[in-house]
């Protein structure tokens, strides 16, 4: 749902900033690389040691670059294999940083064992969602499923959680209880998700053996 429209609508609201970077003569690949390297200083600068708020504001700042590149690439006519590849990579990087952060902080000043765990889960499970995807298509199969939790929702989730979190900081009570909810969800979604497009890899995977057995010849060829 997020992916579907509040995707388009920065989108729509980015495009100008897009541009001016064009005509300073950014190149979407700069962006990428800067955004990236942006969230990761603010999850690991500032969650660890608790500054949830603040770390939140530096984060989404940069978390927009995802929108920003690609719309500069699209402008310029310069969608690549290249461009994809390390735009993924890099979105890899900045989830592995901001529930890095968050177990840190659990780890140690927020003491708490079992949500440095749930973080760590959230974080691993993160990765493995999107790698299903990505093996699933290497392998010539649709995945045409999004499941329950993507990417932009456990983002959204975890940074807003987080910010509010923070204003505990500002003597706002009992607001710091929205993080562990927030990670809870986001492990449960992730799960879930994850069983989703397993079930849906391997569906299209059987579907597509029994097409391919069912190909005039290949009983030949496999003779």
């Amino acid at each position: 749902m997020l992916n579907k429209y509040a995707r388009a609508f920065f989108t729509r609201v980015l495009t100008p900033f897009a541009a001016f970077l064009i005509r300073l003569g950014v190149s979407p690949d700069v962006v990428t690389v800067l955004g990236t390297a942006g969230v990761v200083a603010g999850a690991l600068a500032f969650f660890p040691v608790g500054e949830f708020f603040w770390g939140t504001i530096v984060i989404t700042l940069f978390v927009f670059s995802d929108l920003v590149d690609g719309n500069m690439a699209r402008q310029l006519g310069r969608s690549s294999r290249w461009g994809a590849f390390l735009d993924s990579t890099l979105d890899r990087v900045a989830d592995g940083a901001i529930f890095g952060g968050i177990a840190l902080w659990y780890a140690g000043g927020g003491n708490s064992v079992l949500l440095c765990a749930v973080a760590i889960f959230c974080l691993a499970s993160g990765q493995v969602v999107s790698y299903t995807k990505a093996r699933g298509e290497s392998i010539g199969l649709p995945v045409a499923v999004n499941g329950l939790v993507e990417r932009a929702e456990r983002l959204v989730v975890t940074l807003v959680a987080a910010g509010l979190a923070g204003l505990h900081a500002f003597g706002v009570p009992g607001i710091e209880v929205l993080l562990p909810i927030a990670l809870w969800i986001v492990a449960v979604g992730s799960l879930v998700t994850l069983v989703q497009r397993v079930v849906t890899v391997r569906r299209e995977a059987a579907e597509a053996d029994a097409g391919t057995a069912g190909t005039p010849g290949a009983a030949g060829a496999a003779s």
